[in-house]
């Protein structure tokens, strides 16, 4: 199934919808392993622990967010296709940023996990129908999901960030 296959949009994570090509969910997801498979490894060392503002995340809690991101998220997705009825706990990313090792860990490693949980990832999509790809289910407020739309939301995700640090992380670079 294809993004343009969507029939609920979620609104706030519609911005990371956005950012996946019309493809299928699984070439979408391929196509961000690969991404991160040709991760800019050289310039995230040369970042280290550089932030463009007083509180925001190293590239390590960017990397870390975006693991407990996809955990979560793949939770939701499972407890969906499953038929789960009740309403999707929220998460404080901010919470989860403050109680990580991230920093102590390196980028490498930070890196391996990532490619390791998306493979997952994908793994787990591949063993849905059509019909769990379209399960509703209930989020924070009145948010509505479906794991097609999550699945898609997870590979813009990682654009999203990935935009952030092309625009305000590699600067630094030039300091």
């Amino acid at each position: 199934m294809k993004k343009s296959d969507i029939k609920l949009m979620p609104p706030y994570f519609d911005r990371y919808i956005n950012l996946a090509e019309d493809v299928s969910l699984l070439d979408s997801l391929q196509i961000s392993l690969k991404e991160l498979e040709k991760a800019p490894l050289k310039k995230w060392r040369a970042l280290g622990d550089k932030v463009y503002a007083e509180g925001k995340w190293t590239l390590k809690d960017i990397l870390q967010h975006y693991l407990d991101t996809e955990r979560v998220f793949v939770y939701r997705i499972t407890a969906i296709a499953r038929g789960e009825k009740q309403r999707m706990t929220p998460y404080n990313e901010e919470d989860y940023a403050k109680n990580t090792t991230a920093n102590n860990r390196t980028i490498e490693d930070l890196l391996e996990e990532l490619i390791l949980v998306r493979k997952g990832t994908i793994a787990l999509f591949k063993s849905f129908n059509t019909e769990m790809l379209h399960q509703q289910g209930r989020g924070a407020g009145k948010m509505r999901y479906c794991p097609l739309s999550l699945g898609f939301m997870l590979a813009g995700h990682q654009r999203w960030h990935f935009k952030v640090l092309e625009e305000r992380y590699y600067p630094l670079l030039n300091e």
